[in-house]
């Protein structure tokens, strides 16, 4: 495996559900860690990542190896903070999934993004090279996907997007850190919907919501079908849903 990217301060924009936990797996790492998300519309400006960093010592399993890690990941906010991403040598995006929402927040970054710095979207399913055409020619070489699974710190795999206009030093420079410093197994996948795990996933929920409908079976039933008595996860098909929002969901 070829050098793997040094990374010594990272950027995750969005403060959700995926984005706090990549942040706090980041800082598992030792990885220093700005987190990002909308400034708040009452109180302090950071106040919608101040909130995430708390809610990261609620919820299990655990996203931080100690509780205490969570004052080591830096609050900001994209109107007054964006200079923080200038030191940063990895940007990590992981809001809502709407591409038009992506493509407005990398115009806005393009600006504060370091020479070297590598750019990648955790989306769940968008489009790579869709992402990318907003993004300055320079940037479009240093832009990928790398889509985490929730509960990031737990779910070994992750997968490795590449556009057609993305460096091969940059995907194995950036599969070295994956593997050696977040401790992931990746899988390199092909901008198609969904990528590979969604697209199995994806399937799997819609064909099972079709037969719940078809039978009419309730949702406790359906989950308790559909879980460890196939040799699934106990989360099933609907919590599952739940648990990756159905919004998300709705987009991918």
């Amino acid at each position: 495996m070829s050098n793997s990217l040094l990374v010594r301060r990272a950027a995750v924009l969005g403060a959700g559900v995926m984005g706090a936990q990549i942040a706090a797996h980041l800082t598992n790492a030792g990885v220093d860690t700005v987190l990002f998300d909308l400034p708040a519309k009452e109180g302090p400006a950071d106040g919608i990542v101040l909130k995430a960093i708390a809610n990261l010592g609620k919820l299990s399993p655990a996203p931080l190896a100690s509780k205490s890690l969570a004052e080591a990941i830096t609050p900001a906010n994209y109107e007054s903070g964006l200079d923080q991403l200038k030191d940063c040598d990895l940007i990590i995006e992981a809001i809502a999934e709407r591409m038009d929402w992506k493509q407005d927040l990398y115009k806005k970054i393009a600006p504060f993004v370091a020479d070297h710095a590598v750019l990648a979207s955790n989306t769940s399913g968008l489009g790579i090279n869709k992402l990318a055409d907003v993004l300055p020619e320079q940037l479009r070489h240093r832009f990928c996907g790398v889509h985490f699974f929730n509960p990031p710190r737990y779910m070994h795999l992750a997968e490795l997007i590449p556009a057609t206009t993305t460096d091969a030093a940059v995907l194995e420079g950036l599969e070295a850190f994956l593997v050696t410093t977040l401790g992931k197994g990746v899988v390199y996948a092909k901008d198609t919907p969904n990528f590979i795990g969604n697209r199995i996933g994806v399937f799997s929920i819609l064909s099972t919501i079709h037969h719940t409908q078809e039978f009419g079976l309730g949702f406790d039933e359906v989950d308790g079908l559909t879980g460890p008595l196939v040799g699934r996860p106990k989360s099933a098909t609907y919590r599952t849903s739940d648990v990756v929002g159905l919004d998300t969901m709705a987009h991918v």
